[in-house]
């Protein structure tokens, strides 16, 4: 197959940087690719997006398949939405740009998310009080044993926090080849209450916020945190935060007066999982050649020549420091290879 490449080392295709094999890589530019893919039988494989959202702990006896189908494609507008249709390939911030070039809402609040359009959906990506379910229309996939196609609306999605049908139910079950948004013209429902926006803006002295202000409010907010995966391994957060009972949350803030948390429903609420992790001791930890950054205790950070298998270690302390402290259990938000 003329996509193939043999025996690669994958260090550059994924964020936190290390350096595993993988029996093959193929790379995938259309549906008619991966059909042909298909139709060879190189089993097994796994399929890579942008390799922001994976830790990988050892080499892989699997062919690796690179979604880098592209393209967007806009199928209907009028003068109050427009509805573009993405190759999954793409990447999401680029995404987000073409969408504020285009002087579109509903994207603004997870610019620089890093992954590409096909990751988006199948862990529901979200950031400063919005998901990409609020956007999202339908998703085009193949099912990778019948390779017939399928589309896939919001209902059948069932998104949840950080959750679809992709990650359970269908999961390595299908190849997402397009997704389609619905994005709103002008300046609507701007979500300027969570986290640090309204305090950005501000800052800036901006009363009247664009989409343009929230989403540079956003990116000041993740560079001001966040870690460069270019100059530090990393896969942005690697927990999900959790959700617990009221009356659980009731309990623990009589100990921890000072613990946030964010209402979801009325019996239950989000615990920011970085706190926690900062109230454990955590926070700027650093070991041998991995740690957790020093700004945001959510990143665990690979600083070069260090082994997946190290940071799952880490991870998995830090899970059960949180379990015995608070009795809370924190997810990893990351796909382990």
């Amino acid at each position: 197959m003329h996509n193939l490449q043999q025996e690669v080392s994958l260090k550059s295709f994924n964020t936190f940087g290390f350096d595993v094999n993988c029996k093959g890589l193929i790379r995938i530019y259309s549906i008619s690719d991966f059909q042909r893919f298909l139709n060879h039988s190189f089993k097994p494989f796994k399929i890579l997006g942008g390799g922001s959202n994976i830790l990988l702990t050892k080499n892989l006896n699997d062919y690796v398949v690179k979604n880098e189908i592209k393209g967007f494609d806009i199928l209907e507008e009028d003068d109050h939405q427009l509805i573009v249709k993405v190759g999954a390939g793409e990447i999401w911030h680029q995404f987000v740009m073409w969408s504020l070039e285009h002087k579109l809402c509903g994207l603004e609040n997870l610019a620089l998310i890093p992954g590409t359009v096909g990751a988006a959906p199948m862990q529901n990506i979200g950031a400063y009080g919005v998901e990409q379910e609020t956007a999202f229309l339908s998703l085009n996939a193949i099912h990778i044993e019948t390779g017939e196609s399928h589309t896939f609306s919001k209902e059948a999605c069932h998104f949840g926090y950080r959750e679809s049908v992709f990650k359970n139910i269908f999961k390595d079950q299908y190849f997402i080849t397009h997704v389609t948004y619905c994005l709103l013209k002008g300046d609507q429902n701007l979500h300027t209450h969570y986290g640090a926006i309204q305090d950005v803006l501000n800052l800036k002295k901006i009363q009247k916020p664009s989409v343009f202000d929230i989403a540079e409010a956003v990116m000041d907010i993740r560079n001001s945190k966040l870690p460069n995966p270019k100059v530090i391994g990393n896969a942005g957060s690697f927990f999900k935060n959790p959700v617990i009972s009221t009356i659980h949350y009731a309990k623990l803030k009589s100990q921890y007066p000072t613990m946030p948390n964010y209402p979801i429903s009325c019996d239950a609420v989000k615990i920011p999982a970085a706190w926690l992790i900062e109230q454990t001791g955590f926070k700027g930890l650093i070991r041998n050649n991995i740690g957790v950054h020093k700004n945001q205790a959510l990143v665990l950070v690979h600083y070069g020549n260090g082994d997946g298998n190290e940071l799952l270690s880490l991870a998995k302390e830090i899970q059960n420091k949180v379990k015995t402290v608070f009795d809370i259990d924190i997810s990893p938000e990351v796909n382990i290879w």
